[in-house]
């Protein structure tokens, strides 16, 4: 274990995870025209219209740069549309947005399942929900160390 500790293993693992997760979702999502980022952002649009941009960038893993290039190209494809009401413009997908996640939704939601459901009991998936959701509190609070 090389002066590691079993914390900055499980750290490593985990990232480790997050990218092969990450890249085979992204090439799982090209079959719907789609990167798990826009997977994302269609997502909570879906869940929280009409939003704002900046309603936005706070649920997702983009930055505001990132968001406002993805919009760009969002609207292009006609997934969503960005209404001015006075001095807020608020973002709501489009039916061809909706028709695309409807279809997307069910099949990302089984593929992603299937990291846990091929090798974890539902007991076993339970509880590596319930550490990591631990896990996840403790990491919304914590602050860095004094230099």
């Amino acid at each position: 274990m090389r002066n590691n500790t079993i914390g900055s293993l499980i750290w490593l693992r985990l990232m480790r995870f997050t990218t092969q997760s990450n890249q085979l979702s992204n090439e799982f999502l090209n079959r719907f025209d789609l990167t798990t980022a826009q997977f994302d952002v269609l997502m909570q649009i879906s869940v929280y219209q009409p939003l704002t941009q900046s309603e936005l960038a706070e649920r997702v893993t983009v930055t505001q740069g990132g968001i406002s290039r993805m919009l760009v190209r969002l609207e292009k494809e006609g997934y969503i549309v960005r209404k001015q009401d006075w001095k807020t413009k608020t973002i709501s997908l489009t039916e061809k947005g909706e028709a695309v996640l409807e279809q997307a939704f069910p099949e990302q939601l089984a593929f992603q399942s299937s990291f846990f459901d091929e090798v974890l009991s539902e007991e076993e998936q339970k509880t590596l929900y319930t550490l990591m959701t631990r896990v996840h509190k403790n990491s919304q609070k914590k602050e860095l160390p004094p230099v």
